[in-house]
């Protein structure tokens, strides 16, 4: 199987929906996804996008801009650690087609976003992945040599916890 990687473009925000959506399937959260083809605009691709996208296209098929099938994604932002006093990668998600993988494209993906670490100065890369999902972690330890951040535990607040953070005493 061939394929080419490129960043994300404008254009290709329902392209990019259709991947989150069927990666949120994957994830058995299919009504989980509550992003539109205009804030994937606005933030991606807006006057201070947020974050990043790389796709991933078999070269087996030309549509009409002479891509083919939109087979990966790889969307991320950059943090900023402390301790290294350097900005991270963080990967929010890597999402390759069910029949795709095992094709190289996810290695793909993350040699691009290696390149891209290493232009920005990055210090490392992090990334989450559900406990559930096996493959996924093989992969990550065994085929990229990742380490488990055991030791950290992921938080979060939504919008809500976001806006009673105003009456925190």
């Amino acid at each position: 199987m061939s394929y080419h990687i490129r960043p994300a473009r404008p254009d290709d925000v329902n392209t990019i929906l259709a991947l989150i959506t069927d990666l949120a399937i994957y994830e058995k959260e299919p009504d989980a996804v509550k992003a539109t083809p205009d804030l994937l605009r606005k933030n991606l691709f807006g006057e201070t996008p947020y974050a990043h996208a790389l796709l991933a296209f078999s070269s087996g098929s030309a549509d009409a801009q002479g891509e083919g099938e939109a087979v990966g994604l790889a969307l991320y932002f950059f943090n900023y650690s402390t301790w290294t006093g350097k900005p991270g990668l963080y990967l929010e998600d890597l999402y390759v087609k069910q029949d795709q993988r095992s094709n190289g494209v996810g290695k793909a993906l993350f040699r691009e976003l290696g390149q891209v670490a290493e232009n920005k100065g990055c210090a490392r890369m992090d990334w989450v992945v559900l406990t559930w999902n096996q493959p996924s972690i093989d992969f990550y330890e065994k085929r990229l040599g990742a380490t488990r951040m055991s030791d950290w535990m992921g938080m979060r607040l939504d919008e809500k916890g976001i806006a009673d953070l105003k009456n925190l005493v």
